[in-house]
């Protein structure tokens, strides 16, 4: 018996292999002794394991999978409830083991039978586990494989059955303090909008009068028409709107130890640590100012929409954000969102190739010819470099609608003075710098705390509440020697063993 357990039992159980063995053994015996009835009995035993093969290859099971999540999508560190419901096209059968495939960050694949203990009276099976992630991204939850095997037990073959279901894993936002922005009102999105009306206006706004009004604000035609002292509404309050850019540059959030890295755990995305924190950040302030009723304009560091290249946005063309769902529609766009090389950069390796070695003689023609290339591809891409003349453009063109928020990566000091530049069109700006060594962008701080910006540089430890409620003292210290407080620890990727829901309410 323990050498039937040794042999390989992918195709033929250890039933089946003992059939086989007895088989070849009558065969044998036959031959030698001469015994025509042991013949027989080996053609059979070795027939039936090779008919029971046959069989499972011809005949292909059919069910029907269905997977429901509960809720549908999940934040970071939250659980996720997955009922599966299995269907077979024909009643009845043996029973089969079955595993529903995951990714490999979500540990071991649950494991059920089918069919359930009590199924439904369509005959449906039920089945319940639950999943948690540490990381955003789009799992890829199913197939389910099943292992069947024939009626007397001697072979077995696998079959995938249904498809795969994706798993939107969104990024957690934290709660931050209320700001001078939370309480902004007004088209500007600081302040509320003064309107001078004349009594001679015919849209103009009243109210009824209140103890302490000034007789002045009176109007009298109104207070004709309703028979009460009305007056002029001297505040016409409007949704407030701000604008939030987001870095996605690769080699601004790749440096240092936060090289960026493909993830190997079924998202693929390529991300760091750093470039996580300001996910993270730029989540936690779209949900800061939608819930306080700002109309959020999301752009990218080139003025396009910031979810455009999102392969989990449901709108990702949309850079206008308000109203009921935009906290969800922006939040599963970030699932997905990862960083992109940005166009028209050269390393500093390609440019310094064969510097070394060049002759002194050809020193000039290179330069020359390096002047000339540059200088052509900077007329093609002047319009599109970061926080080029496209964003510039567009922030023009809202001018004094509403703060201007900005996370963004490492910049040069030509990077941070185009930011700069940028305040000019908004009632206020805010420069949240994610990086590694927060030190290193005093420099580019400082250009853009002189431009009126509110600027601050944070590492990827950083509390991210403190560092937004520290964004109202511009004149302050830089945070760059932030990031000493340590975020709290992730929860793992799992899921809890499925259970067959088929039994009713525990």
């Amino acid at each position: 018996m323990a050498l039937l357990d040794k042999l390989p039992s992918r195709t033929l159980t250890v039933r089946g292999w003992g059939f086989v063995l007895t088989a070849i053994v009558s065969l044998l015996a036959a031959q030698i002794l001469g015994r025509r009835d042991l013949l027989y009995v080996g053609v059979l035993l070795l027939a039936l394991p090779l008919a029971s093969l046959i069989v499972l290859r011809i005949v292909k099971p059919r069910f029907t999978v269905a997977r429901r999540f509960q809720p549908q999508s999940m934040e970071i560190g939250a659980t996720t409830t997955v009922t599966l419901s299995l269907t077979a096209s024909v009643a009845g059968g043996a029973t089969v083991a079955m595993e529903e495939q995951l990714p490999a960050r979500f540990g071991q694949a649950p494991h059920f039978t089918y069919p359930s203990r009590n199924p439904t009276r369509d005959g449906v099976s039920l089945y319940e586990y639950r999943l948690r992630s540490a990381s955003r991204g789009v799992y890829g939850i199913g197939p389910v494989t099943a292992e069947f095997t024939d009626p007397f037990g001697l072979c077995t073959s696998r079959h995938v059955l249904g498809g795969s279901d994706p798993l939107v894993v969104t990024p957690a936002p934290v709660d931050l303090l209320g700001t001078a922005l939370s309480g902004s009102r007004g088209s500007d999105g600081m302040a509320a909008t003064r309107r001078q009306a004349n009594p001679s206006d015919d849209d103009v706004m009243t109210r009824e009068y209140r103890h302490g009004d000034s007789m002045r604000r009176v109007h009298w035609a109104a207070t004709a028409r309703h028979s009460e002292l009305m007056v002029r509404q001297e505040e016409s309050v409007t949704t407030p709107q701000a604008t939030l850019l987001m870095d996605q540059r690769h080699h601004a959030f790749a440096t240092g130890f936060s090289a960026a890295f493909g993830s190997g755990d079924g998202t693929g995305l390529s991300t760091s640590p750093t470039f996580e924190w300001a996910v993270t950040a730029v989540m936690s302030i779209s949900a800061h100012l939608l819930e306080r009723n700002y109309a959020l304009r999301f752009l990218d560091h080139h003025g396009a929409p910031a979810l455009l290249h999102s392969a989990s946005a449901p709108f990702p063309s949309d850079e206008e954000h308000h109203g009921q769902g935009a906290v969800a529609g922006i939040a599963e766009g970030l699932a997905a969102l990862e960083l992109a090389p940005e166009a028209g950069r050269r390393s500093s390796a390609e440019d310094n190739t064969g510097s070394s070695v060049v002759r002194a003689g050809e020193a000039a023609r290179v330069a020359a010819r390096r002047i000339r290339r540059s200088t052509a591809e900077a007329a093609q891409t002047a319009q599109h470099t970061a926080y080029g003349d496209d964003l510039l453009d567009k922030l023009a063109a809202t001018r004094h609608r509403g703060p201007l928020i900005a996370v963004v990566g490492v910049l040069t000091t030509e990077e941070a003075r185009a930011l700069a530049s940028a305040a000019d069109g908004s009632s206020a700006s805010y420069a949240i710098i994610a990086t590694e060594r927060p030190v290193d962008s005093r420099k580019q701080i400082e250009l853009l705390r002189d431009a009126g910006w509110h600027a601050t540089a944070a590492s990827p430890v950083a509390s991210l509440p403190t560092v937004w409620a520290g964004l109202e003292q511009p004149t302050g210290p830089a945070s760059a020697r932030g990031g000493a407080v340590s975020g709290a620890g992730r929860p793992s990727d799992q899921h809890r063993p499925a259970r067959d829901t088929s039994r009713g309410p525990a």
